[in-house]
């Protein structure tokens, strides 16, 4: 079977997560990415977590494979003629800079596409391309923080709480391979590239927005509050049992019905203050105790056998430790374990788009810092090894 991006090249000037990812979801599915550092390496490559032998995890093993790496100094004016050839033979450019930055380093649309009319520009950066933030820095947390998801986050007394997980981040790289694939599509039709802009922030406000905040506030001048591990209009919860936390959904008056059967409180079903999602949401506070109780006497594992049992959405709260180990999660090839010389079995996610007829899959190691030089400079471009060793020489590559 083939993939599906096969034949596409990307020139992949993404740093840490969001444009770094968006150019690992391309080279999962097939298309040739080429990762872009200055000579020397980028500042991720001192971001942790680090192996035993000091690589950056995430920077170095994980969101680079698949790729090809270069290094090449666009500010050095051979290596801004350097690019220009490489844009020439090129699908799509991505870039993680803020307007500003892309000027800088030569990766602005208006002179790309001067370059190659069909080239596509997936620009990540943390505010977009126009507006009065726009060449304002920004990471995940910032993103957070500024689509008001963080004073909702946590629970209610405490300080406005990010998330852990870099969602800002990730969403944006989605984003943007979506951008990417959609612009690969008109360009089939109309020979024509364009700017596919994303930001960190229009992600987070995306989901903020997405569930309601804003249209609340505007409509009903609510500001919504903290509630912990509960979830809004709705009765969730995290509980502890005896030997670890279990987390429970019960929405929606049929599998509310069926959860009060389980914990034995059939009673709740005829009173007026629990009658609806709203409702129990709203006195979350009198069912809280009531299921705490109930959890109480059994073992996680027991929790989720009697409630899967009738059908009632509910799931361990894990660690690491459990994950790796998650027989639904190895089934379905969500952790996948890459060998790297000196380090081991390194586990990592697997693809999570499941294609049936031209699925992705994990072909290579993140590549050594300038490992592929020789063939995209020398094969590709049609320099000479002493042209090389010329280039190093002058800090062009």
């Amino acid at each position: 079977m083939t993939t599906v991006l096969k034949g596409i090249r990307v020139l992949d000037f993404g740093r840490v997560i969001a444009s770094a990812y968006c150019g690992t979801l391309l080279a999962d599915m097939g298309a040739e990415v080429i990762k872009i550092e200055r000579p020397g390496g980028e500042f991720d490559r001192n971001l942790g977590p680090f192996t035993p032998d000091g690589r950056a995890i995430v920077y170095e093993l994980i969101t680079p494979r698949n790729k090809k790496s270069i290094t090449l100094n666009t500010r050095h004016p051979d290596g801004k003629k350097i690019l220009d050839e490489l844009v020439k033979q090129s699908s799509i450019v991505i870039s993680g800079f803020t307007p500003k930055g892309n000027q800088i380093m030569g990766l602005d649309y208006d002179r790309l596409k001067q370059l190659n009319p069909g080239i596509i520009l997936v620009a990540i950066s943390g505010y977009g391309q126009n507006g009065p933030s726009a060449d304002r820095p920004a990471f995940d947390a910032i993103a957070q923080a500024e689509s008001g998801a963080m004073s909702y986050s946590g629970f209610a007394g405490n300080p406005p709480t990010r998330s852990a997980v870099p969602y800002a981040d990730f969403g944006t790289a989605i984003f943007g391979a979506y951008g990417a694939t959609l612009a690969l599509l008109h360009k089939e039709h109309t020979g024509s590239g364009q700017l596919v802009d994303v930001s960190l922030m229009d992600t987070a406000l995306t989901f903020v927005a997405g569930m309601g905040v804003v249209a609340e506030y505007t409509l009903l001048n609510k500001i919504r509050p903290q509630v912990g591990n509960n979830s809004f209009y709705n009765f969730t919860d995290a509980f502890q049992a005896k030997d670890g936390w279990v987390i429970i959904s019960a929405i929606g008056n049929e599998i509310w019905q069926r959860f009060t059967h389980v914990i034995e409180r059939q009673d709740l079903l005829d009173d007026s203050r629990f009658n609806d999602d709203y409702n129990r949401y709203q006195n979350r506070h009198l069912i809280h105790p009531i299921v705490c109780d109930w959890v109480a006497k059994y073992t996680v594992s027991d929790i989720v056998r009697l409630l899967e049992a009738k059908r009632v959405p509910c799931g361990r709260v894990n660690t690491a430790r459990e994950v790796v180990n998650d027989p639904h999660l190895i089934a379905r090839e969500m952790l996948v374990n890459q060998h790297y010389p000196g380090v081991g079995p390194v586990p990592m996610p697997g693809i999570p788009v499941k294609l049936s007829e031209t699925p992705g899959e994990i072909v290579t190691n993140a590549p050594d810092l300038g490992e592929h030089n020789k063939d995209i400079y020398c094969n590709l471009l049609h320099y000479s090894p002493k042209d090389l060793d010329s280039m190093r020489r002058e800090g062009v590559i």
